[in-house]
């Protein structure tokens, strides 16, 4: 390497480790000397003479460095900074001037380079398009838009914009970027093309499959009647449970209510016989409630079992332990084999399972509410009682 060459190396290492911000992901040391060993490609594979070589060498490490003084019209301020740099460094004007003219042919993209330096440069400068890492480095480029605040690409929007760089805003020049890059150039675009087909196919699959699903969801019979069924018999259940604990609360308080007065009241009946009806009074009452709590609990008594007549006909509910618990279990898969075979016959059970829950509810609801009428009735009996005795016996 030349020793002008390896001093701006040097020169363009430290400036952009003491002077570039952190949120250049992309236009940094890495990429000057991506661009270097580009340009050193062509050059070495090129009839180009040792001026123009030192000139592109010299534009390749230092064409970003404005980006140290900004990210707007940087290639101006990468000129004034090789400019000075180079006039330091003794390089002859003819050579800084084409250092000057190589680093502006990057600004402009989209117009076609006046010589062949400038073709050199543009190509070596866009060459990633046609390397194997051409996806990272995209990738650096869209992470550094975004850490700068210049546009929030999404990684869909970052794939059609590559698309459109490749397909229309951009070309190689020079014989060697033709031959060698371009190949690779159009297997990336390929790439790009084909995920953006898959994205696509599978955007529609999704949304093919949202559709459908939000169809059966809200469409198909079938989900609200498994909804209805699921519901109602968990309502019932609960409804069940609170039943029973209502009468396990009767049965509690009335236990000790009873334990109480016998323990306390029936000792002193004998010197008191005035306490002789209300006691008795409270007693029979809570003595009534608790074999009302105990009626509404009491479960009923099933046969069990059921015939093969009665399972082709659908006459047997299936869904309730009580229709089948003395029956054989060959005889009970059997049975649950021709019940799933048609589902009217499962809906028609769950029906009947919810017309039975029903019913029980009734006779446990309706007797609770009259063991409690009982119960305070009789508590407000059996303390008038004893009020009034108690009275008449002063």
């Amino acid at each position: 390497m030349d020793t002008t060459v390896e001093a701006t190396d040097k020169f363009i290492f430290q400036l952009f480790k003491n002077k570039l911000p952190n949120t250049f992901i992309y236009h940094n040391y890495t990429h000057t000397k991506r661009v270097y060993k580009s340009i050193n490609e062509i050059i070495e594979n090129s009839q180009i003479d040792v001026k123009d070589a030192k000139t592109l060498r010299f534009a390749a490490l230092l064409h970003d460095s404005g980006y140290t003084v900004s990210r707007e019209n940087h290639e101006e301020e990468s000129v004034k900074i090789a400019v000075d740099f180079l006039k330091k460094q003794g390089v002859e004007e003819d050579i800084i001037e084409g250092v000057k003219n190589c680093i502006l042919a990057t600004k402009f993209k989209n117009t076609t380079p006046q010589n062949e330096l400038e073709k050199i440069i543009r190509d070596a400068d866009s060459s990633h398009f046609g390397k194997d890492y051409f996806e990272e480095a995209s990738e650096f480029l869209r992470q550094e838009y975004i850490s700068q605040n210049i546009h929030n690409y999404t990684a869909e929007e970052w794939l059609e914009e590559n698309i459109k760089v490749l397909v229309e805003n951009h070309q190689f020049y020079t014989d060697y970027a033709l031959k060698n890059w371009q190949p690779t150039k159009e297997e990336n675009l390929s790439k790009l093309l084909n995920k953006r087909k898959k994205n696509k196919e599978k955007f529609q699959k999704e949304k093919t499959k949202a559709k459908l699903k939000a169809k059966y969801k809200n469409d198909s019979p079938e989900r609200g009647i498994q909804t209805f069924y699921r519901t109602a018999l968990r309502n019932h259940m609960k409804l069940s449970d609170i039943a029973d604990t209502k009468a396990n609360i009767m049965l509690s308080v009335n236990a000790i209510i009873i334990s109480l007065v016998l323990s306390n009241l029936i000792s002193k009946l004998d010197n008191n016989n005035y306490l002789i009806i209300p006691t008795a009074l409270f007693v029979l009452f809570s003595a009534i409630t608790m074999v009302l709590a105990v009626i509404a609990t009491r479960p009923n008594v099933t046969r069990g079992e059921f015939t093969k007549e009665d399972v082709e006909k659908q006459n047997v509910n299936l869904t309730f332990f009580g229709n089948f618990h003395k029956m054989e279990l060959d005889q009970f898969e059997w049975a649950i084999d021709e019940l799933l075979k048609d589902r009217n016959y499962v809906y028609k059970s769950l029906t009947k399972d919810l017309y039975f829950l029903g019913k029980v509810l009734d006779r446990k609801y309706r007797i609770l509410r009259l063991t409690y009428t009982i119960f305070v009735a009789g508590t407000i009996i059996s303390l008038i009682a004893f009020a009034l005795f108690f009275y008449l016996e002063q």
